[in-house]
């Protein structure tokens, strides 16, 4: 037991520190001893649930904006409840005057995604970055990020556990990335609409495809048409 807990904290110290050497990378004037001691006296090692937590407490907490980089996977059943939680965070955080901001790859089956945060009054766009189809972040007001860390290589795999880093610095190399990528992608209707051009597929069966509302793609693809 004891052996296996060193392993544990091995394991989680040499992948955070991949993290913060990645970051240093992307972003130039940063000091890689001063960035190294910042996570390493701000970070804490997060389990699933605990991620999720962290996204939807560290959310409320937003007063300007929140981005989020996601992989966007049609939700399990047992995910569904940590995704409606996140849909009424971004609802109230809207309604208050925040604003939301989601990139996801650019992938037809993540337009469910897509749909519920759009119609939750977030603003989403598909990238085809491609840093973008396996990473899982949100930052929060340039002060705080929350990073999730998957369970095995590839975008498909489940958040297995997470990073809570409340740092300006680790923030702002964050949000420049992000914004790297958000300008050159495509808004969550216009996608819909390349999607249905590209597949030749009717708004009913895109629905039942991907679990979405047969009238919102109607009323998208109307637009298209028109």
């Amino acid at each position: 037991m004891h052996i296996e807990l060193v392993l544990l904290v091995t394991e989680s110290v040499l992948l955070l520190f991949t993290i913060v050497l990645l970051l240093y990378s992307i972003r130039e004037g940063k000091t890689r001893k001063a960035i190294i001691m910042e996570v390493g006296r701000a970070s804490k090692i997060l389990t699933r649930q605990e991620y999720f937590i962290a996204v939807t407490d560290s959310m409320m907490d937003a007063k300007e904006e929140v981005v989020g980089c996601i992989t966007g996977r049609i939700p399990t059943q047992e995910d569904q409840k940590r995704t409606n939680d996140i849909i009424n965070r971004i609802e109230k955080l809207v309604s208050g005057g925040v604003r939301i901001k989601y990139m996801m790859p650019k992938y037809p089956d993540r337009l469910h995604i897509g749909s519920l945060y759009s119609k939750a009054g977030a603003e989403v766009k598909y990238s085809t970055c491609l840093a973008v189809h396996d990473t899982r972040y949100i930052v929060v007001d340039d002060s705080l990020s929350v990073i999730g860390i998957a369970e095995g290589e590839g975008e498909k795999e489940s958040t297995k556990k997470g990073y809570r880093i409340p740092s300006e610095g680790i923030a702002e190399i964050f949000k420049e990335f992000f914004y790297r990528c958000w300008e050159s992608s495509t808004n969550y209707e216009d996608y819909v609409r390349e999607v249905l051009q590209q597949t030749g597929a009717s708004p009913k069966h895109l629905a039942r495809e991907f679990h979405m509302d047969e009238r919102e793609l109607e009323r998208i693809g109307k637009r298209f048409n028109s």
